[in-house]
């Protein structure tokens, strides 16, 4: 009966929210092309909720909303948070995100140059892009005053799951309605 454990814990750990007993059921029958025993689902489910109760789990299976989902131990609240804290300034705001696409189509670009497409001061954007390591220097424009041009880093590609340049997506890929606003009306001549 340990195999049924495994492919319980397997399935409640690889869902994003509380898995039903019902949802778990389906899934075991379909996998083992045979009628699982809702007792013995239960049977299972209660001998893994005791399992990680133990304390030498950091996590537990908890029963709430309907089904069963694996959760952090209260115990382990300040790592997790400090975690958040430093994932949450990973994130890239929107004037960051407008930045960095134009930097990757347009590269090696200067500041002036962003600037002029985005409308707008791109200072805080770049500057945040450059200590996040997903932009860097390419060098110097032969333009007067010699700005700085920028370009796009490894990290660029680590972080967009990219191998390279080439697999972004080119304006052929988006579809002209799904980039229109508004309704688009005949003109009377």
């Amino acid at each position: 009966m340990e195999f049924l454990h495994r492919h319980i814990e397997a399935l409640i750990f690889c869902s994003p929210s509380p898995l039903g007993l019902e949802e778990i059921q389906k899934c075991l029958t379909e996998m083992f092309e045979s009628e699982i025993p809702i007792e013995h689902i239960q049977e299972a489910l209660n001998d893994l909720l005791e399992k990680y109760q133990q304390e030498e789990f950091s996590f537990a299976l908890e029963q709430l909303g309907g089904g069963y989902q694996f959760l952090t131990k209260p115990a382990y609240q300040s790592s997790i948070s400090i975690l958040l804290k430093q994932q949450s300034q990973k994130r890239l705001s929107t004037a960051q995100l407008e930045t960095l696409s134009i930097i990757a189509y347009k590269q090696p670009v200067t500041k002036t140059e962003i600037e002029h497409i985005r409308g707008v001061s791109c200072d805080y954007s770049v500057q945040k892009l450059l200590e996040k390591e997903l932009i860097a220097i390419k060098g110097k424009s032969d333009a007067v005053g010699k700005p700085i041009l920028y370009g796009t880093s490894d990290k660029f590609m680590e972080y967009f799951g990219i191998n390279n340049l080439g697999d972004l997506p080119q304006p052929k890929d988006f579809s002209q309605e799904a980039n229109q606003i508004g309704e688009e009306k005949d003109q009377l001549s």
